[in-house]
Parts: structure tokens; sequence; C-alpha cells
């Protein structure tokens, strides 16, 4: 199946299941429209996926979110867009939910772990995830992968979890394009809430924080009316209010492309 054929068969069930309350069995007066967070209850949606059949989604490189190597270590392939309670404009990026699907004769009922790593701009309920191949597939029954995959959209059930990245800090990819002027950092790995809605970059000698804005996905950028003076030290702020920083962790000869993996994660 292609990806092509993948999104044709979820749009020809789209018209028949819009007129089903998508709504049956969700608490939808509990979250308002732009803000999902950690329940420990399961909630209704609706899935699909796009991309290859074992594939990651958007050849691989993490779509909205500006994530690299998503069919890589930590991610996995293990990935979903999500919609806007989901995706937050963004800053829902990196965040990790489990999913099972039970209503399908394909479905193991199994919880399976999904990074947000895309934004889904087509929702067929109040809570769709459009899953990676690989990671709809996770849902099935052993053998059973193809068959669910062929399924088109279904009914699944997911709830907020902290993510996990064992063996990995948190981690700052200098974005191409980044100069003495404008500097643009993608923030990665995050245990926790799995994302970041706020960084701040302190320059050396430097006594104050200067906050970065949100450019897209889960990069930041900073223009200044001055030359940046590295090293920088980076404060990131998750959902939860934590703050961690990563002191100096941006080299004086940093460079754009290249990657800095700081010492510090969140507990």
């Amino acid at each position: 199946m292609t990806a092509l054929f993948s999104k044709a068969v979820a749009l020809a069930a789209l018209s028949s299941l819009l007129l089903v309350s998508y709504a049956a069995g969700a608490r939808a007066g509990n979250f308002s429209a732009s803000d999902f967070t950690a329940d420990p209850n399961w909630e209704a949606a609706r899935a699909t996926w796009y991309g290859a059949p074992t594939g990651a989604g958007p050849m691989d490189d993490g779509g909205a979110c500006g994530f690299k190597n998503t069919n890589q270590y930590p991610f996995s392939s293990m990935t979903s867009c999500g919609n806007e309670p989901i995706f937050k404009d963004g800053k829902g990026c990196g965040s990790c939910y489990q999913i099972r699907c039970t209503n399908d004769p394909s479905c193991s009922g199994k919880p399976e772990t999904v990074v947000i790593t895309d934004m889904n701009y087509y929702p067929v309920s109040k809570y769709h995830f459009d899953l990676s191949g690989t990671a709809f597939g996770a849902m099935a029954k052993p053998g059973l992968n193809e068959k669910l995959r062929h399924s088109g959209i279904i009914d699944i059930q997911f709830k907020r979890v902290p993510c996990e990245f064992p063996g990995l800090k948190v981690t700052f990819h200098v974005e191409h394009g980044s100069n003495a002027v404008y500097f643009a950092v993608l923030v990665e790995y995050e245990d926790g809430d799995g994302d970041v809605v706020q960084v701040d970059l302190m320059e050396a000698n430097a006594r104050s924080w200067t906050p970065m804005r949100e450019s897209w996905g889960s990069i930041w950028r900073i223009d200044s009316n001055h030359r940046l003076q590295a090293p920088f030290s980076m404060r990131i702020t998750n959902e939860s209010g934590k703050q961690l920083v990563a002191d100096k962790i941006i080299p004086a000869n940093w460079a754009p492309s290249a990657s800095y993996r700081s010492i510090v994660q969140f507990s």
C-alpha cells in the first residue's frame, strides 16, 4: 500500500464517519480545544495512517515538528501527527501518548506508545491521530498488521503518558541558516512532558536571559540587533512549568546543522 492509497482509504471512509457521532464514550467537555494535558483515563479518538506501511511518516523527517531521523532511536518510527488539541500549534511536539484499539477484529487491545512529531490538518474527530504505518500496525494482533492498516479509519483510545528516552539527554540542534545575528535551535529528547513551551538564551558574560520565539514546531529562534556572543546557555521550560538549564551548551565555535547534547534531563 502506498502513502497515496492509505490517504485515499481514509478519505473514502470519512464521508460515512461524519454521519456518526465520534464523541460517543469521550468526555469532550473536560478539555479545551487547544490544551489536552495528562489524564489518567482513556479517551476516545480516531486514527488513520500515512507514509510507507512500515515507515515513520513523512520521509522519516518528522514533519511539522522539525525532528530528524524519526525512523531511528529513540522514535523508532513510533510517531504520529496530532490535530490541534494535541499538536497545540507546535507546543505539543515531542509529547507521548499511549494508544490502543479494540473495536476492529484485527486489534490486539495492547497499548503502544507514540511520540507527536507532526501536525494533522484534516481531523476526522475531535482527537485524531494520523499515525505512521509502523505505529498503526503495532496495534494489531500478531501477523495482522497489514490487515489492520487496510481498515483505513479506526476507533482508538488514548491517554497522555510521560516520555522516556533512556540513555539520552536534552539535545540542541542548531538549525541551518543560523548566523551571528539569527540563531535557531531544535530542542529534542525531553523526558517527562516531552514538550517545550518556552526556550531562553543567555549569551557569554550576560546576566539575564533573552526569551526566544517559537519559530515552528519544536524550533525556537532569536533575531538579534547585535552580534550574538557565544558560548550560549539554554533554559527550557516544559508544559508542567519545570525548567532545565544547560550551561554553556552551545560552544563559541558552534556551527549550523550541528547537534549539542547536554548533560541535563527532566526527572
